[in-house]
């Protein structure tokens, strides 16, 4: 599979801080890749890196064949960036911006089907300064993919989205993989990296300390189950075996049974906590 995205031996230095310490990475063309990490581990940096916004200190990185070290126009229409935070035209409506972003790419996407896209058709003619601020973060995300781009980074794409508009969110996210574009995600909503991504790395200080699929991820699916009843409970590689013993036990219905395995953020958070040379 053709990549989109390949990094080797990434380095950024701020004075005498170490932002990030060698970071390799390789996302496929097509595929949702989130990353992960807390805040400070290097991957606001590094995602600046791949987007052509911040110059790095060392290292290959190669996004869409080019360097974003040097970037040129025909490479920024290839590429969609939804912000963190960003400025907007608070006199316009959501329309009127959205067409005006949209008449400086080559072959962009309707902007009334991407006001739809990121539910704001009730609110097109409504002036920017007028929305709320989960409102004003849709209209970020629709900015970010209205050029049709090949590549589209979202960094935290639905603060401030209340759940329902959270899953309408999700939605679009996977019409755009549909249509082909490659997805670079950075959330701290875990559940949203569980839902979205093909593959997650998690970054703790400028490392990639862990990559994979979310089910499979810092060893996941083969961790240990916990079972717990009314009396007491257990970590097994067996828990069928474990509660079928309880059943007999108790001859039948087990009191206050559960059965968890490792979730996606009990393992990220073991992942972050770890020490790191």
């Amino acid at each position: 599979m053709t990549t989109a995205i390949e990094v080797q031996g990434l380095t950024k230095n701020y004075g005498d801080v170490r932002a990030v310490a060698g970071l390799d990475l390789s996302v496929r063309q097509g595929e949702v890749f989130a990353i992960l990490g807390p805040n400070g581990a290097g991957k606001s940096t590094t995602v600046e890196i791949l987007e052509g916004y911040r110059s790095r200190d060392g290292g290959e990185v190669r996004v869409l064949g080019h360097d974003p070290g040097h970037p040129t126009r025909a490479w920024r229409s290839r590429i969609g960036i939804v912000l963190q935070t960003a400025e907007d035209a608070a006199e316009l409506t959501v329309r009127e911006t959205l067409r005006h972003f949209a008449s400086y790419y080559p072959a962009p996407r309707d902007p009334d089907e991407v006001i739809d896209r990121v539910g704001l058709t009730e609110k097109a003619d409504v002036r920017i300064r007028k929305l709320s601020g989960g409102q004003r973060r849709r209209v970020d995300v629709a900015l970010g993919v209205v050029g049709n781009p090949e590549l589209i980074f979202l960094d935290e794409p639905t603060t401030g989205f209340d759940p329902e508009a959270r899953r309408q969110f999700w939605e679009l996210i996977e019409a755009l993989k549909d249509d082909g574009a490659t997805i670079v995600l950075t959330t701290h909503y875990l559940e949203e990296a569980e839902a979205l991504a093909d593959r997650v790395a998690v970054i703790a200080k400028g490392r990639i300390v862990a990559e994979g699929e979310p089910a499979t991820l810092g060893g996941r699916a083969t961790a240990k189950a916990r079972v717990t009843w009314a009396d007491g409970s257990v970590e097994t590689d067996t828990p069928t075996k474990t509660v079928l013993e309880l059943s007999h036990r108790y001859d039948g219905e087990i009191p206050g049974l559960a059965v968890r395995r490792p979730t996606l953020e009990d393992v990220y958070l073991s992942l972050i906590e770890a020490p790191r040379d």
